[in-house]
């Protein structure tokens, strides 16, 4: 199970980041593959054990998956689980370290697809080059906008 991870450095504080970053609504706007998606069962907003449908997009392929957050630590720690009905998918986290510019913002991915998954997947041909490049995408656009909210 390949486990990416990536990181950047942004001048605005720790809690700008991670209110970005743990807002569903906005991840469509950060993310080249995610679409956005909708709180479940009542949730409105992130906390642990919340769950949410994740919407996503690539190569004219769409689908849904389950998202349950299972670390809540503003503004240093947001993590969640995702599955697609019973099968395991990825865990994606971020963590969020404060620096004398701002803070850095790692975001990673471990995914936890089986074999007999992965082969008959559609959409990318090389998940982890697409992933390491797809949180590259994601952590220039978080970065791009808590910047400019930042001034």
């Amino acid at each position: 199970m390949a486990a990416i991870s990536r990181s950047i450095d942004i001048a605005a504080p720790a809690e700008v980041v991670f209110a970005a970053i743990s807002d569903l609504a906005r991840m469509g706007e950060f993310s080249p593959e995610n679409t956005g998606g909708e709180w479940l069962r009542g949730a409105r907003g992130p906390a642990v054990g919340a769950k949410f449908r994740g919407t996503n997009a690539q190569h004219g392929n769409e689908w849904k998956t389950t998202a349950t957050i299972v670390t809540y630590l503003p503004p240093t720690e947001f993590a969640f689980e995702v599955t697609y009905g019973p099968l395991k998918v990825a865990r994606w986290s971020y963590s969020i370290v404060s620096t004398h510019a701002g803070c850095t913002l790692t975001e990673s991915s471990l995914d936890r697809r089986s074999s007999l998954i992965k082969r008959f997947e559609k959409g990318t041909s090389n998940r982890e080059e697409f992933t390491g490049t797809s949180i590259e995408t994601t952590l220039a656009n978080v970065k791009a906008a808590c910047e400019a909210a930042a001034q």
